[in-house]
């Protein structure tokens, strides 16, 4: 049996790499792939806020594969946020950048908390 987060994962790492026009064969290093996956939970109606915000904040990335913003259907104060990236340093590195940096100060105030997360690298997909 399968976890609902590893089954969101795969699956939303799949749907990112196609969307990126990528397919595993394709990519220089696939094995180092790194994905991240979470549920961000904004202050009571400024889910919209939250999601302007990061959308300003997260343009440019150099690693970056795919940056997808989502909210839930059924909680209208949460996103999910699923993340696609060369490899694991890129992440990292991606914190350092400046728009990055203000768009996380600029939204903290705005977010509640946050719920399941799932670090991933997809191993396998067909489009």
């Amino acid at each position: 049996m399968f976890a609902r987060r590893e089954i969101l994962g795969g699956a939303m790492a799949l749907l990112l790499l196609q969307g990126c026009g990528k397919h595993m064969e394709e990519l220089e290093n696939p094995d180092d792939l790194f994905g991240l996956i979470g549920q961000m939970k904004a202050q009571p109606g400024k889910r919209a806020d939250l999601i302007a915000i990061l959308k300003e904040g997260t343009g440019q990335m150099p690693g970056n594969l795919a940056y997808m913003i989502n909210e839930d259907r059924d909680d209208p104060d949460s996103i999910w946020i699923v993340e696609m990236w060369k490899d694991q340093a890129s992440h990292q590195a991606s914190l350092s950048l400046p728009t990055v940096k203000a768009a996380i100060a600029k939204g903290r105030p705005l977010i509640a908390g946050f719920g399941t997360s799932a670090k991933i690298r997809p191993v396998a997909g067909t489009h």
